[in-house]
């Protein structure tokens, strides 16, 4: 089995709703709800919450210290910078790269991308090319020899921010393996950008009775048309 770590992207200066990270839904900030989902995946070997040297995101490294939870700091605005760096000090055979803003990250998900990645030689396994789970259930599992070595190409500051991009947009230099859902989910937006996109998120927690890493994607959906219906 290949070494796969999850690197958490965090950073509490979010343009359209700052410090929604560490926000709290029900007492827990949305930071916990996602790192206690990626604890509960069976594929990882490693997690890494990975946020900026910035004094403002101090508060992040105070919530990984009382978690117990390891924490990279590096550029604000270079995040491939942040994977570089993790991915070259693990050792790691691939990373899950996972946004700060989807604290209801199906685990289920995230190994299927993983075991998908373990079966053959991908560049790249993801669950966005084309997209069909909800933003905020996206799942990309990484190279990390391949990302280190497209680094250097990189010169966008988009490539630098998205760290993915420059796969996305070269498609014929990799090995790409796309994952899809039955159902098309990808008009439920599920990542956490807004104020009205946090109380939606809260909602539906407010629904769950059973742990909220226990709830895949269809059971979130289910949740959703009940409410609508109620």
């Amino acid at each position: 089995m290949q070494r796969i770590g999850a690197i958490v992207q965090a950073r509490m200066s979010s343009r359209r709703l700052p410090g929604k990270i560490l926000k709290e839904i029900h007492g827990k900030p949305l930071l916990l709800y996602i790192t206690e989902s990626l604890a509960h995946c069976s594929t990882l070997c490693d997690l890494v919450i990975a946020t900026s040297a910035e004094e403002s995101d101090d508060p992040v490294e105070t919530f990984c210290k009382d978690k117990n939870l390891q924490l990279y700091r590096g550029s604000l605005n270079n995040v491939a910078s942040r994977f570089l760096e993790i991915s070259r000090r693990r050792k790691w055979d691939a990373f899950v790269r996972v946004n700060g803003d989807s604290p209801l990250i199906d685990p289920q998900l995230v190994d299927r991308g993983a075991e998908l990645f373990c079966s053959d030689r991908f560049d790249l396994v993801t669950n966005v090319f084309p997209r069909t789970f909800p933003p905020g259930q996206s799942v990309e599992v990484v190279n990390c020899a391949t990302f280190q070595s497209l680094y250097s190409v990189l010169s966008s500051e988009e490539d630098f921010e998205h760290v993915t991009r420059y796969f996305y947009q070269n498609p014929d230099e990799f090995r790409i393996k796309n994952f899809t859902s039955e159902t098309d989910y990808s008009r439920i937006h599920l990542a956490v950008d807004t104020p009205e996109d946090f109380r939606f998120i809260s909602s539906i927690i407010s629904k769950m009775h059973k742990p909220h890493w226990e709830y895949h994607v269809s059971d979130i959906v289910e949740i959703i048309k009940m409410e609508l219906n109620g």
